[in-house]
């Protein structure tokens, strides 16, 4: 069945010593995606959703994989327009893309080994990172210093891996005038994807309790796991 397992093909996306006008106009053209496909939503949605408004009004906020910082842009300035205040700081593996957000609040590191203490923010997220890690083992750690760093709410996405998605995603490239390797990229990152299954079965593993894992709108995988007060 097509798409049944991920593959494990290597993105160009990924290569560390990609040229800084690849790596600046690669960052371009995902924001210009995130924005179409309203990246930022479902956090804007899910945090105040599982938080509440009150403990909204104040939260730290670790990004994994946070590359450029496009996401938490979005949601620190959304947040500042609700009259809250989010202190957001940035992780990635690639302190290249980090210098690209033009913020403090950036740490460089593996997320496999978070440098944090436990518990040390209130909400931790992670968007279209987790598909980058090859093996199970890998996204099982991911997962459990993910949970271990937050204090509050966890929230994981990452796309789903599907036909129909895949084939929305082809069409949508072709039109797009994006280069070829970032329409390569783009399909690889589906083929890279996960089912539900996968991350209920890697989140017991790793130990996260009352894990909740569902289909967010039909192209994405959620998993938000929040310590009891």
């Amino acid at each position: 069945m097509f798409l049944k397992r991920r593959t494990l093909q290597a993105e160009y996306f990924d290569e560390p010593d990609r040229p800084q006008a690849d790596l600046v106009e690669g960052y371009r053209i995902l924001g210009r995606f995130n924005r179409l496909f309203m990246l930022a939503r479902s956090f804007q949605t899910l945090v105040p959703h599982f938080l509440g408004e009150i403990r909204c009004r104040k939260l730290s906020l670790l990004d994994l994989g946070a590359g450029d910082g496009f996401l938490t842009k979005q949601l620190a300035g959304w947040a500042s327009e609700m009259g809250w205040d989010w202190k957001v700081t940035n992780f990635d593996l690639n302190p290249r893309a980090l210098k690209l957000s033009g913020t403090d609040g950036c740490v460089a590191g593996s997320a496999l080994a978070l440098p944090f203490r436990e518990q040390s923010f209130d909400v931790v997220i992670a968007s279209q990172m987790t598909h980058h890690f090859m093996a199970d083992s890998e996204v099982r750690n991911h997962f459990k210093e993910a949970w271990r760093t937050t204090g509050g709410l966890l929230l994981i996405t990452d796309l789903h891996r599907n036909l129909a998605f895949y084939l929305a995603m082809q069409a949508i490239l072709r039109i797009s005038g994006v280069p070829a390797h970032f329409r390569s990229d783009a399909l690889l990152s589906v083929k890279r994807g996960w089912r539900v299954n996968d991350w209920k079965s890697l989140a017991d593993e790793a130990g996260i309790p009352e894990a909740k894992v569902w289909l967010y709108a039909g192209t994405r995988i959620m998993l938000q796991a929040q310590r009891k007060c």
